[in-house]
């Protein structure tokens, strides 16, 4: 599979998974928000945290 169609894959990922976009969105926030002092790496903090709730979508939830 390549780099492009990863990308592509995303938007229906996230259509077809309840809760994943909240989930993105509320660890993109917090990675803005820790990214804070250096404001130039705001969008990378905000991308980091979006691209490990993407990550941990399959994780099983801890008992």
């Amino acid at each position: 599979m390549s780099i492009e169609d990863t990308i592509n894959a995303v938007p229906e990922t996230v259509r077809n998974t309840p809760g994943l976009g909240k989930s993105m969105a509320k660890w993109a926030a917090l990675g803005a928000v820790v990214a804070i002092p250096l404001p130039f790496t705001m969008p990378l903090g905000a991308v980091a945290g979006a691209t490990y709730a993407y990550w941990k979508r399959n994780r099983k939830p801890a008992a």
